[in-house]
């Protein structure tokens, strides 16, 4: 749901290949990994955690209640100062859009004319509702847990939160004006970008690269087309999903596997521990990551802020994210 003075809910539709693969991994490509070693995933479950817990304060904050709404009664009313605003306000059972703000919404004035940068990260940790939190939670699961497990929680907790910042920074560019934005798929679509730069990257190793690359790729443009849908706010799905496809290429390289063997070689016949290619592709991600991350904000909040009265305000209207979670595609590979 999105409207002038109201949240543009950015629901992921994220989705993950499923089990089989290499030792719980995100199986697919016909790579094991049996003899690398495995992460016990914890802190998947703390974001996971830490968000229903952040949810509940924002509806003990929201206290519908107290406060009330011109558009009806409170749903859920037995759940007391913890039930949701009316539905004609918020289809996805949650606060209103004053309380979002209130809590670190994304919002393009706070962020560029009162410094309030901290939003472009408070905002991955709010959820517009009920639906969108479950939406998004499961879709976490599904994928973290399996990337959590094969390349521990450092660099899947950078490339989340990196993620998550890379999208809010494009959303903000783009939104500006009226529109507030709470979620976290821009970190989701973060995390499926980098699976894919991961088979990219770690290409030699896979078995079954087409139908590695295939899976992957009619996943990411299912969960991608959904935000083409109209008054659906895909740039924190687009600004997430290439943040974490660059990260992916600089945190996600795996040694070949001549060089995990390479005890069982004579010493003059040592393999490099990584192809040529992937040195290249470190150096190129990172080099775009940092105009990305530094250049692309500073022309932005500049371009913006020296236009930003000549824009036109969009009427008001009442627009509704679709929520998909496409779970099946977690065990169809």
């Amino acid at each position: 749901m999105a409207s002038n003075g109201e949240e543009k809910n950015r629901v992921a539709a994220a989705t993950a290949p499923g089990g089989g693969g290499y030792g719980g991994g995100y199986g697919y490509g016909g790579y094991d990994g049996r003899d690398e070693r495995k992460w016990w995933p914890w802190l998947v479950p703390t974001v996971i955690v830490a968000c229903i817990a952040v949810f509940i304060v924002e509806m003990y904050v929201n206290n519908c209640p107290k406060h009330g709404s011109a558009l009806g009664g409170c749903v859920a009313g037995f759940l007391r100062r913890f039930s949701f605003q009316p539905l004609r306000e918020n289809p996805l059972l949650g606060p209103s859009s004053a309380t979002l703000q209130k809590m670190g919404a994304l919002d393009w004035n706070k962020v560029v004319h009162q410094n309030q940068g901290w939003r472009l990260i408070s905002c991955i940790w709010l959820h517009a509702g009920l639906i969108h939190l479950v939406v998004n939670m499961l879709s976490l699961l599904f994928i973290g847990i399996r990337l959590e497990q094969q390349f521990g929680f450092f660099r899947i907790g950078a490339i989340y939160l990196l993620s998550g910042f890379g999208g809010s920074v494009l959303s903000a560019l783009f939104l500006h004006n009226n529109y507030i934005s709470v979620g976290a798929s821009g970190a989701l679509f973060g995390l499926l970008g980098s699976m894919l730069s991961e088979l990219m990257m770690n290409w030699t190793i896979y078995s079954n690269k087409a139908a590695a690359i295939i899976t992957l790729l009619f996943i990411i443009a299912i969960n991608l087309a959904i935000g083409i849908l109209p008054h659906v706010d895909n740039f924190a799905h687009i600004g997430g999903f290439v943040s974490g496809f660059l990260l992916g290429f600089v945190l996600l390289a795996r040694p070949q596997f001549g060089w995990m063997e390479r005890h069982e070689l004579p010493q003059t016949n040592q393999p490099p521990k990584y192809k040529a290619y992937q040195y290249v592709l470190w150096v190129v991600a990172f080099v775009l990551l940092l105009v990305g991350y530094v250049d692309l904000p500073q022309f932005g909040w500049t371009y913006w802020g020296h236009h930003c009265y000549v824009h036109i305000h969009s009427p008001k209207h009442d627009n509704i994210e679709l929520s998909v979670l496409m779970i099946w595609s977690a065990t169809s590979f």
